[in-house]
């Protein structure tokens, strides 16, 4: 009877980790927003748009199609030489 206890007590900690990691994980996605125009030349995460086809492709410093992950509501605060950060595409 006391195996089974064990079993159960460390099954349920196990899950109880699992869930815990996932909202972890959520929780930091969420915290995050896409934002434009911000990133050094090859330095932008993924799928900056056309001329570039994942991370670290963007071409110029501050390029209008690329974009970097920031904290929530830090984007359009962010100041560069041509502007400041953009939660869209910049032309």
């Amino acid at each position: 009877m006391r195996t089974f206890a064990k079993i159960a007590a460390a099954t349920a900690l196990t899950a109880f980790a699992a869930t815990s990691a996932s909202a972890a994980a959520d929780k930091t996605k969420q915290a995050k927003e896409k934002c434009y125009g911000v990133s050094l030349a090859g330095k932008n995460d993924c799928a900056a748009g056309a001329g570039t086809t994942c991370a670290g492709t963007s071409k110029r410093d501050y390029q209008g199609n690329a974009w970097k992950y920031v904290a929530k509501g830090t984007c359009e605060k962010i100041k560069t030489p041509k502007g400041t950060g953009s939660l869209k595409p910049i032309a």
